[in-house]
């Protein structure tokens, strides 16, 4: 298994959520969306040059700023 953060995944690549490398704000922010430690997500696809990376959770589409993106971090099989 290898651990890399959302940012780095390929499109249509899935991983589990390990962790969240930010603070309290940005933990429940993602909560709120859906992303926590546990939850599988797939990167959809992201923008060119630091824009939104675009990811399913359960059956959600949700997008986050390429600065989220660096501070999750996942686990892919």
């Amino acid at each position: 298994m290898k651990k890399m953060t959302l940012h780095q995944l390929n499109a249509d690549q899935a991983g589990t959520v390990l962790e969240i490398n930010g603070g309290c704000g940005l933990e429940e922010k993602l909560n709120n969306l859906g992303i926590r430690p546990g939850k599988e997500i797939v990167k959809i696809n992201e923008s060119f040059i630091g824009g939104p990376v675009t990811v399913q959770i359960d059956h959600t589409k949700v997008a986050v700023g390429h600065g989220m993106a660096e501070k999750i971090i996942v686990e892919v099989a």
